[in-house]
């Protein structure tokens, strides 16, 4: 049997959530059905890239260019909520999110071609797979889709090696600089801590950087604010296991990585009480309204000056990680695809 799959976004050093997402998937379903053939396809711009991509022997490289496609794939995975425009026998889709149909997030060019690619996916997908019930009712809502086609499959954490150093006196912040993650509110809340404290923003410039860095530029801590940009995942393991508190109030988020890798890092997190994050968090962070910088600065003040309650929350963090596993996630992503195939005229593979 064989199954394909969009790999277009695991390509590359520095991989989204999206990324990250499809590299898992791409080689633990490899893993867990040895005898399936895997085919990954990827759009024309990032296959010559993507040599030492297929390295188990059930897997493949294809190249994903009209009129070349995986019409005879039993079943086609877009892991990036698009589909190729040709026939497929059967589709499953994975969203994110959609924060782009609904916040001021992007350009307008950006938001069309965004809302058009979503819509066609989610008419002509067999299976829809989201990665958290908050998408799950953006996608329901948003897209019409009825709401048993749509299977929730959490993210995992992925495996980074803390190192055993001491806390510092830092604030964490992990992911784009771009005005969905209200990183000029964190700036604010930041600046009424006192003057030990550090705030590390890691993460490249995003939509909406300018008008954070300026923010930055004219803040009276600016000193004690950190950009070391984008880093490795080495470097990432290194700033969560030195930090005392993560801290992500971002305004939407389809599911939330970040706040796995602080909790395996046992860092305490204060982050947003909307979108998907508390759906993440549980009870292993305090929950602010993001929108609230007297909030964030409350909880702020109230992490760094607690020691018992960062205990707790790094206790409870490292408890509720465990629930969130890649081997769980590419089984249930098994599952969708044997029982979307059982539908037809059976699956031997399954």
């Amino acid at each position: 049997m064989r199954i394909a799959l969009d790999a277009t976004y695991a390509i590359g050093e520095e991989l989204s959530g999206v990324g990250l997402y499809s590299r898992e998937m791409l080689d633990g379903l490899a893993a867990l059905r040895p005898e399936v053939r895997f085919e990954y396809w990827l759009r024309p711009h990032r296959f010559f890239r993507a040599a030492g991509l297929a390295a188990r022997p059930n897997t493949r490289r294809r190249l994903l260019v009209w009129p070349l496609g995986p019409r005879g794939a039993a079943l086609f995975h877009g892991l990036n909520q698009r589909l190729p425009a040709m026939r497929l026998r059967a589709t499953v889709v994975t969203f994110h999110d959609l924060f782009v149909m609904t916040g001021d997030y992007s350009t307008p060019e950006f938001r069309a071609h965004f809302t058009a690619q979503a819509r066609d996916a989610a008419r002509r997908a067999d299976a829809i797979i989201a990665v958290s019930e908050f998408t799950k009712r953006q996608v329901v809502g948003l897209l019409g889709v009825p709401a048993a086609r749509v299977r929730v499959v959490h993210h995992g954490a992925r495996g980074l090696a803390f190192p055993n150093v001491a806390r510092e006196p830092v604030i964490l912040h992990v992911g784009a600089l771009q005005t969905r993650k209200n990183i000029a509110r964190l700036v604010e809340a930041f600046e009424t801590l006192d003057g030990n404290w550090r705030l590390v923003l890691a993460g490249a410039a995003g939509f909406g950087a300018a008008g954070i860095l300026e923010r930055i530029a004219r803040s009276p801590a600016r000193a004690r604010i950190e950009m070391p940009g984008y880093v490795t995942p080495a470097e990432l393991a290194i700033w969560y296991a030195r930090a005392t508190v993560f801290a992500f109030p971002s305004l939407d988020e389809g599911f939330g990585m970040p706040l796995l890798e602080a909790m395996a890092a046992g860092t305490p997190i204060v982050t947003s009480n909307r979108s998907a994050l508390p759906e993440v968090a549980g009870d292993a962070a305090l929950l602010v309204d993001p929108e609230d910088t007297n909030a964030l600065a409350e909880a702020l003040r109230q992490l760094t000056g607690d020691v018992e309650l960062r205990e707790e929350l790094a206790r409870r963090g490292r408890a509720r990680v465990q629930t969130f596993t890649w081997d769980k996630a590419v089984g249930e992503t098994w599952d969708v695809y044997r029982d979307l195939l059982g539908r037809g005229a059976g699956c031997q593979a399954c």
